[in-house]
C-alpha cells in the first residue's frame, strides 16, 4: 500500500459521515452503533498483525481521523438531523449549478430508478458497497466516494417531497397522523425452516406481537438483505412502517410483497386503501414460494385489521 498523507485536503473529501461509516441516510441509533462496532473491529490493530507497517498505520489513521469523528456526528438523533440538513443543502446547491453529475455507475443507476423503487434500491446499493468498504483497505477511498455520491443523489431525488426529518426508523414526512391501534392474531404454529433470514423474520413476528415496530423494522431489514424475494418479509415490514405512519416506505414494501407474491393477503388488503397500482399477476413470473406457505396462506397477519373498514 502506498503512503497516503492525511492532509486537510485529502480528509475533506470524506465530509459525509454516513459515507465514512458505510451507512444510508435513513439509519437509526441501533444501526449506527452496530455498523460502528463492526468497522472498529475491522480496523483494530489486532486485525493487522501480519500486515505491513504502512497498512497498520493507514487503518489506525482512518479509525482515529475519520471513523471516530463520523460516529460522534451520527450517534445522536439531533446530530443526524443536522447532518441530513447539511447534505440536503449540498445536494440542492449542486443541482442548481448543474454540477450533480455522478461518476460512479451505482449512483448513475439510482438516477434512473422508478420513484416507487427508489428507497429499497438505494438501501440495497448502500449495503453492497459497505460490505467491501474496508476489505481490502485499499478500496476505502473509492468505495466511500461512491457511498457519498449515492447519498447526494438519493437526497436530490427526494427534493420534491415534503420537508423531511430524521426519526429512529429513517427519513419520514414531517406531517403525520396518529397510528392505528393494532392487535395481532396468534402466530401460526407451523415452524419455519431454520436459516438466518427466517430467524430474523420469526423475531420480527414476536416484536410485532408486542407492537415494538422499531425492532420489527430492524429484524426485517436484516432478513430482506439475506432473502430479498420473500413477499411475506416485505409485507410485514410494510405493516411496521404503516404502524409508524411511514406511509411512503409502507407503499414501497407492499409493492415489493405483491411483486414477489401477487396473492399476498396483507398486501392485497392495503393495496386499495393506499391506492397502490398493482400489475396483473399474469404479466409476472411465478412468485417465490413463501417459507411459511402452510395452512390457510395468510400467515401471522392473515386477519390483520379484518374488522377495520
Amino acid at each position: 500500500m502506498s503512503q497516503i498523507s492525511f492532509s486537510p485536503e485529502w480528509t475533506e473529501q470524506f465530509s459525509d459521515p454516513y459515507a465514512v461509516l458505510g451507512l444510508s441516510v435513513t439509519v437509526d441509533d441501533r444501526r449506527v452503533l452496530k455498523r460502528y462496532h463492526a468497522v472498529v473491529k475491522r480496523l483494530h490493530p489486532d486485525s493487522y498483525t501480519i500486515a505491513d507497517a504502512t497498512a497498520r498505520a493507514f487503518a489506525s489513521q482512518i479509525l482515529t481521523r475519520l471513523v471516530n469523528p463520523a460516529y460522534q456526528k451520527l450517534k445522536q438523533e439531533k446530530n443526524r438531523a443536522d447532518m441530513i440538513a447539511t447534505l440536503r443543502i449540498r445536494a440542492q446547491l449542486l443541482s442548481r449549478k448543474e454540477a450533480l453529475i455522478p461518476k460512479s455507475e451505482v449512483a448513475l443507476h439510482l438516477l434512473k430508478v422508478p420513484t416507487q423503487d427508489l428507497d429499497i434500491v438505494y438501501e440495497q446499493a448502500i449495503d453492497r458497497l459497505a460490505q467491501s468498504q474496508f476489505q481490502p483497505l485499499t478500496q476505502f477511498e473509492s468505495v466511500t466516494q461512491q457511498l457519498a455520491e449515492l447519498n447526494l443523489v438519493y437526497l436530490h431525488l427526494k427534493m420534491g417531497e415534503p420537508i423531511i426529518r430524521e426519526k429512529r426508523t429513517g427519513i419520514v414526512a414531517a406531517t403525520q397522523t396518529k397510528p392505528p391501534q393494532f392487535t395481532p392474531p396468534p402466530i401460526e404454529t407451523a415452524q419455519l425452516a431454520v436459516n438466518y433470514a427466517q430467524r430474523h423474520y420469526q423475531r420480527a413476528q414476536e416484536y410485532a406481537k408486542k407492537a415494538n415496530w422499531t425492532q420489527v423494522v430492524a429484524e426485517l431489514r436484516d432478513a430482506i438483505r439475506l432473502e430479498p424475494t420473500q413477499g411475506e418479509y416485505h409485507s410485514l415490514l410494510a405493516t411496521a412502517y404503516l404502524m409508524q405512519n411511514l406511509v411512503g416506505m409502507a407503499k414501497v414494501h407492499f409493492r415489493q410483497a405483491l411483486k414477489f407474491n401477487p396473492q399476498d393477503p396483507l398486501a392485497l388488503r392495503y393495496a386499495a386503501k393506499l391506492k397502490l397500482t398493482i400489475e396483473s399477476p399474469a404479466s409476472k413470473a411465478p412468485p417465490a414460494k413463501s417459507p411459511s406457505a402452510k395452512g390457510s396462506g395468510g400467515g401471522i397477519f392473515s386477519s390483520l385489521f379484518a374488522k377495520r373498514k
